[in-house]
């Protein structure tokens, strides 16, 4: 089986993407998941140019990786000066990695408008940097830039900008779409002549520029490249670089060659939302293989057809990438969507009843209103428990009152108070928040923490406010979507009103609820005692009213 060599550059290229900066505990965090992964380079960074690639290069030193081999970045030596004295060379020597990466000119564009050399003394740079590196005892990989744009232009010198980092003993040769506007039949047909031009080992690097280097990648792969260099999610400079994750997946699951190996394979999803979450970006729903939309199911008509094969509407199994189908509820929903939802969440129904179409009726009746159950699936779990099982409210409101106070200059301060009663126990409760949410949100909690102590661990992590009928104002419907977390799982919940904090109050009850029926439902976590007595009041002291929240 043919080994194609994955050579992650999300540290350095993908850290050049707009809104990326990774600390240099990120980087060694990220270096130890690749390998984990089974990535067989990780480029670091460019010593060269900056303090802390210089640190991290510094600090892998003392890492054992199991797998990969680090490798520094640079260029080939400046015009001024010769190799053994060129800054860059020598900072790439002194990074003490076994590889090194160096990017070269193939376009005549740049060696004339760029370095404003000849293209003679272009190719000697070239030979020359690779020779220096080699005689260092380094693995050189020569990163053939613009090769592609370089070809268009003359053919015959991008190839020979190729033959003198061959001749000088570069280990492998990546053409390189830097531009990112190639097309995969343009793509395929130089690479192909570039292959009959040259002995050594070719490799691939492309942008995305024209939303194609992944397919590029691949077309390169099935004309015989054997490395492919890209970051984690498709992070880097403008329209980014190609998505290891797709590549990786493609390689092994549709061209049957190997990469990182099918165990590896499992783990690619919880790599792409490691690294996005120390990127601090959200993970792109959207991505193919690892995104969490990438097996999700809406239509009915999908999901029927799934339940009975899933290859009907999926093209691989969602688990040999680690990742999990999902069926979604909405006004697009079937009878299908809500039998496998039931199942999915171990909620009980009856397949023969009418209940599930009671259900989807009602969904689409509140959608239409305004909700919507895609993110908030812990609101749909509440529902179906009061529609099918008819589940008895575990508090009664009485009310509560919400006032916001300013005065001058300095910050507004809300305060919420709150009454209801558990089991016929009243609870009267107030708090302050800096917000009438966030007041709302305190006082809830505080409330039914005197019941429920596990209340005491839901914190909520996420609010969203869209506005559904901007025509109408300040009188338009809004719809709320909360996420909460107990520290250890998290779930959505939506509520939907002309008056905001109406839709919070429904979008956080319903937190609650799920909350609590998790802990203290059929299947939660506590004990039968504990169940049995859920309800009973702990001891505790009243808090005066108006007092603040601690």
């Amino acid at each position: 089986m043919r080994k194609i060599q994955i050579y992650d550059t999300t540290l350095r290229d993908g850290s050049q993407g707009e809104n990326i900066s990774f600390s240099l505990e990120d980087k060694l965090h990220i270096v130890r998941k690749l390998d984990d992964l089974g990535a067989d380079y990780i480029e670091g960074g460019w010593p060269g140019s900056n303090h802390k690639d210089l640190e991290l290069f510094r600090r892998t030193q003392g890492l054992t990786l199991k797998h990969a081999k680090m490798a520094a970045f640079g260029s080939t030596r400046h015009p001024r000066y010769e190799a053994e004295k060129d800054p860059n060379l020598k900072a790439l020597v002194e990074a003490h990695t076994p590889v090194v990466t160096i990017f070269g000119k193939s376009w005549d564009l740049h060696v004339k408008t760029a370095l404003e050399i000849s293209l003679e003394e272009n190719l000697g740079l070239i030979g020359e940097s690779v020779a220096f590196l080699k005689s260092r005892g380094k693995e050189v990989i020569y990163d053939a830039e613009h090769f592609f744009d370089g070809f268009k232009a003359d053919a015959e010198y991008a190839l020979a900008t190729l033959k003198a980092a061959e001749k000088a003993g570069a280990d492998t040769i990546v053409l390189c779409d830097t531009n990112g506007g190639t097309l995969p039949s343009d793509i395929r047909e130089r690479f192909v002549r570039a292959a009959k031009h040259v002995k050594m080992p070719l490799g691939i690097h492309t942008h995305n520029d024209s939303e194609m280097a992944v397919a590029n990648s691949i077309v390169a792969v099935q004309v015989g490249a054997m490395q492919v260099q890209g970051t984690i999610n498709g992070y880097g400079e403008r329209c980014g670089n190609a998505n290891l994750c797709s590549v990786i997946a493609n390689v092994e699951l549709k061209l049957g060659m190997t990469t990182i190996g099918k165990e590896n394979l499992k783990r690619l999803t919880e790599v792409s939302h490691y690294i996005s979450e120390l990127a601090n970006l959200p993970p792109r729903s959207d991505l193919a293989y690892v995104g969490k939309s990438a097996f999700a199911h809406k239509g009915g008509i999908h999901v029927s057809a799934v339940m009975k094969e899933s290859a009907a509407y999926e093209h691989i199994d969602p688990a040999l990438v680690g990742n999990a189908r999902r069926v979604l509820v909405s006004e697009l929903s079937g009878k299908s969507n809500i039998l496998y939802k039931a199942a999915e969440l171990g909620l009980k129904i009856d397949k023969s009843s009418a209940a599930a179409k009671v259900v989807v009726d009602k969904l689409k009746e509140m959608e239409h209103y305004g909700y919507q159950f895609e993110g908030a699936e812990a609101s749909f779990e509440v529902l179906f428990d009061k529609m099918v099982h008819e589940t008895k409210e575990l508090f009664e409101l009485d009310g509560f009152r919400v006032i916001t106070e300013k005065k001058g200059s300095n910050e507004s301060l809300s305060e919420a108070v709150i009454k209801l009663r558990v089991d016929g126990t009243e609870e009267h409760t107030a708090a302050e928040g800096s917000g009438p949410v966030s007041a709302l949100d305190r006082a809830l909690r505080k409330s039914l923490t005197t019941f429920f102590p596990c209340i005491g661990d839901v914190r909520l992590t996420d609010y969203k406010v869209r506005v559904l009928n901007s025509e109408d104002g300040t009188d338009a419907k809004v719809r709320v979507l909360i996420e909460s977390s107990d520290g250890q799982d998290s779930w959505g919940t939506v509520g939907v009103s002309e008056n905001i904090i109406e839709a919070s109050w429904q979008a956080l009850v319903d937190s609650i609820t799920y909350k609590l029926k998790k802990e203290y439902g059929p299947h939660g976590k506590g004990s039968e005692a504990e169940k049995a007595t859920a309800t009973e009041p702990a001891p505790k002291h009243k808090t005066p009213v108006g007092s603040k929240h601690s």
